[in-house]
């Protein structure tokens, strides 16, 4: 048991350094090559900081675990728009501004439904996993001429650029080799330890690997957003915070999601059917009123959304 939680918390440690240091070396490099900062948002950042959630479900689907890997996927954005959020409104309230949020909250919302009425018909393999990946790439195409498209983000992508020109001078190249290669091995072998202590805890203690998944993973996984997102809302950057959460449940749903219906296709549990997907789902739809109303979300609401948390936590446990 102590072997067990000691590998499960070295790999989480591994898992978000390393996720942090490829993020360092890949803007880094990006940023030599004359990538724009916003590609390099949308595509490096974004998956940089999805990389502990991909790599922690890739090794449960390797280690015949993808209950854990599909729980990690529900759990983690559960934790993004309920634990994360909740956190930042307590902590300084959000105006949501952005007008582009809409977008991405209705699309995760249809992305979340398609996930749930194809799991109620058994339909989650390699046709949906295949689609799902088409269709990240095809968001983030359209993302970024979108982005470009306004004018508030050419202020800021010319800003942005001008910081990372001299960051990219400031960081030899040597070094941002190595911060990638020791990103990619320390994920790699983060994701193994984690996935292997949190089977032997679920096995301890009777407990099932989805609801191991929904937890402890889930939560694990999604620091790299609990951090930008919190120190987004300490900035008062309440779009950077509901974005940044927003952003993350796609990349969870379309890409870890489809890569898991690739490689394990149908193995949707039970559990996450009756209750799970249901429940993000609905989470999902006031994700949606925020974005479209601009509401603002205060302190009383951050509230809510972490007592909504802890009765999803109650119920996973209590369940299993």
């Amino acid at each position: 048991m102590l072997a067990a939680s000691l590998a499960l918390v070295a790999g989480l440690v591994l898992l978000v350094g390393g996720g942090e240091f490829l993020v360092r070396g890949a803007v880094a490099l990006a940023e030599r090559a004359g990538l724009s900062q916003l590609l390099i948002g949308l595509t490096i950042v974004a998956f940089g900081t999805s990389a502990p959630e991909l790599v922690a479900s890739i090794e449960a689907v390797r280690s015949g675990a993808p209950a854990i890997a599909w729980g990690n996927i529900i759990g983690s954005n559960l934790a993004n728009s309920l634990l994360i959020l909740g956190l930042a409104a307590v902590i300084f309230p959000l105006a949501v501004e952005r007008k582009p949020l809409w977008r991405d909250a209705g699309l995760a919302l249809a992305v979340t439904a398609s996930l749930y009425l194809g799991a109620l018909a058994n339909m989650i393999g390699t046709v949906a996993g295949i689609a799902a990946l088409m269709l990240l790439a095809a968001y983030i195409v359209f993302a970024y001429f979108s982005e470009r498209a306004s004018g508030a983000a050419q202020k800021e992508a010319r800003a942005a650029a001008s910081d990372g020109e001299e960051n990219a001078k400031a960081t030899p190249l040597w070094r941002s080799v190595l911060y990638l290669i020791g990103g990619l091995a320390s994920i790699g072998l983060g994701g193994e330890w984690l996935i292997s202590g949190a089977v032997d805890i679920a096995t301890y203690f009777g407990l099932s690997q989805t609801t191991i998944g929904l937890t402890i993973v889930a939560i694990g996984t999604s620091l790299p957003e609990a951090v930008t997102t919190i120190i987004a809302a300490m900035k008062k950057a309440s779009a950077v915070a509901l974005g940044n959460i927003l952003g993350s449940n796609l990349f969870n749903l379309l890409l870890i999601g489809g890569v898991t219906a690739l490689a394990a296709p149908n193995s949707m549990p039970a559990e996450l059917i009756s209750f799970g997907l249901p429940y993000l789902l609905a989470i999902t739809a006031i994700m949606l009123f925020f974005a479209v109303t601009h509401y603002r979300v205060g302190r009383r609401e951050g509230g809510v959304l972490l007592a909504l948390f802890v009765v999803q936590l109650v119920f996973s446990v209590h369940s299993a």
